[in-house]
């Protein structure tokens, strides 16, 4: 799937303009928030910000900028799911949860080094996912794809858990955003 093919994707699944009374983050429009749009140049009312510009930012911000543009040349599932993620938690959070689940995956530290929990994907990242997929093959990537959706699932119920007003869109999460 291409990266365009995954922009399209989440388009579709977020929709349009959305004004949720219980979204902490306001106003979205094509899943962006309305901090987001402001921040790279819309100043129109948050209904008109269009499919091209929402993908524009996509791009940048949620595949470009954490490096999941990478990560997809050695394991395009997991950068899918780190792309969609970072959509909905932030890149940072996304990148946290490849991080903590390479960490736990790397036999103590006897397959590779374990990594600073820093939410970037830098060299010792990649180097870190090439030594994994060099040592668990094939299969070595759905596995690291489930750890990552488990801290993702983990995550949602904790939101839901601290704010009651979250669980209006627990299910949601669980059914849209995971596996």
């Amino acid at each position: 799937m291409t990266v365009d093919q995954l922009i399209d994707d989440l388009l579709d699944r977020e929709g349009g303009y959305v004004h949720h009374p219980a979204d902490r983050g306001g106003a979205t429009c094509w899943g962006i928030t309305e901090t987001v749009a402001r921040a790279n140049g819309h100043a129109g009312p948050m209904r008109t910000l269009s499919r091209a510009t929402a993908a524009d930012i996509y791009r940048r911000l949620y595949w470009l900028r954490p490096g999941y543009d990478r990560v997809a040349a050695r394991a395009p599932l997991l950068a899918a799911e780190l792309f969609d993620t970072a959509a909905n938690m932030g890149p940072a959070t996304a990148t946290a949860f490849l991080q903590r689940a390479l960490n736990a995956l790397n036999r103590g530290a006897s397959d590779f080094p374990d990594l600073r929990v820093d939410g970037q994907i830098g060299g010792a990242t990649l180097a870190a996912l090439d030594a994994f997929a060099a040592r668990r093959g094939r299969g070595g990537e759905q596995v690291l794809l489930k750890a990552v959706e488990a801290l993702q699932g983990e995550r949602y119920l904790t939101l839901a858990e601290r704010r009651p007003a979250n669980e209006a869109f627990l299910y949601g999460w669980l059914a849209n955003r995971l596996g």
